[in-house]
């Protein structure tokens, strides 16, 4: 800058100085109306928008895609180019050095010139580092898989009808639907093996949840209780350990009442007069609560399922258990506690209830209808379908 240009820029500093504009209440003012926009702004897409919800963090479960805020996508793609141990040098080095290139800029960039295309260096150097924080960021949005969608209990009600769920696959075949214990049968290396009672006064008033959550998550070896957590290899997460441990507190401690719309939730449906029940409605949440916990892969079970409709129909050595209007059919047999070449009674430890047996024999009666329309049309007279059409439940 030669001197003609200095003093044109100084005078012209001077008179604008000489307009000048308070910091109080000129500048003041300023702020504060654009942060309160700013407020506005988060508050509108806290609201309308929101944080998706994600289990509690599991550091046992490995399945899990971290993925950071992002403002730090950028660093989080540096990863893929410094794996290993030279990962310090994308997270830590480069970094660094961007941060110091900007702090350093006014001591190697010393042109008093505010027009970005008289300042150069300035210029490059932050279109650089935009640009590579813009494109890194990008590349890890685009090229990061989706995380696996997880059951994610936030209510009550959630928890409770998830940890149903998670009971009945994992703890029925010991324990019994109930809780209610008894000579476990048909169970490998624990056959005759005497279990006490879960859902009795002495457990839930004895045991906190903390308590449960720990037998589930470490399990008990030397009574021969596997572990359940991921932590000690077996297959829960933590959402669904603390899930099943709402179950059990809300369904069999009497001190405390289970919500209304938890025990419609989980409640199976009650049959009208003349109504044909479907699988869907009436059977699956019977499956699910009394069956399951055997009748999976991986079970001793003369390799007969009933995850499904398909598989409920046609799938065992013995298939198929099911024939429609046939109440000579395997299923009803066992239900009726006989000893068949298919099996012996269902479930092993303890009889159904009249009620959920006779709602089996309908059903087969009736055709063994999948879906809730199947059996409408089936049915005499108009029936409700719907699960929340009714109130009967079958915990205790």
């Amino acid at each position: 800058m030669n001197e003609e240009q200095k003093k044109a820029y100084l005078e012209e500093y001077k008179q604008e100085k000489e307009k000048g504009v308070k910091f109080y209440p000129d500048i003041i003012y300023k702020d504060l109306v654009v942060s309160f926009a700013i407020f506005l702004l988060l508050l509108g897409l806290a609201i309308f928008v929101g944080v998706a919800a994600e289990p509690p963090a599991d550091p046992s479960d490995s399945s899990y895609i971290p993925r950071p805020e992002w403002y730090f996508l950028f660093l989080f793609e540096m990863l893929k180019y410094f794996p290993g141990q030279i990962e310090w040098v994308g997270t830590v080095i480069i970094p660094t050095i961007a941060v110091l290139a900007l702090l350093l800029l006014p001591f190697y960039d010393r042109s008093p010139f505010r027009y970005w295309k008289k300042r150069k260096v300035a210029t490059v150097i932050m279109s650089v580092v935009v640009v590579g924080i813009v494109g890194l960021t990008i590349l890890a949005a685009v090229t990061t898989p989706p995380q696996e969608e997880t059951a994610l209990a936030t209510t009550i009600t959630d928890k409770i009808v998830l940890g149903q769920d998670v009971y009945s696959i994992h703890c029925v075949e010991c324990h019994g639907a109930e809780g209610e214990g008894g000579e476990i049968i048909g169970v490998e290396g624990l056959e005759g093996v005497i279990v006490k009672s879960i859902s009795s006064q002495d457990e839930m008033y004895t045991r906190s949840d903390d308590t449960f959550y720990a037998i589930i998550d470490y399990g008990q070896p030397d009574l021969g209780m596997p572990p359940f957590g991921l932590g000690y290899g077996g297959e829960l997460s933590r959402g669904e350990i603390d899930a099943m441990v709402t179950f059990m507190r809300y369904t069999w401690d009497d001190r405390v009442e289970i919500p209304e719309e938890a025990a419609q939730a989980g409640a199976i449906p009650a049959l009208g007069p003349d109504e044909v029940p479907s699988f869907e409605v009436h059977i699956e949440p019977i499956v699910k609560r009394y069956c399951v916990s055997c009748h999976r892969q991986g079970k001793k079970n003369n390799n007969y399922l009933m995850r499904s409709f398909q598989e409920t129909m046609e799938t065992g050595d013995h298939a198929p258990n099911v024939i429609p209007g046939d109440l000579n059919s395997n299923n009803i047999l066992m239900l009726h506690r006989q000893e068949i070449e298919a099996g012996g009674p269902m479930p092993p430890t303890r009889a159904l209830k009249p009620e959920l047996i006779e709602i089996f024999e309908r059903w087969v009666l009736g055709g063994a209808p999948e879906t809730a329309e199947e059996a409408a049309a089936l049915s005499p007279t108009a029936a409700p379908t719907a699960p929340e059409a009714t109130e009967t439940s079958t915990s205790p």
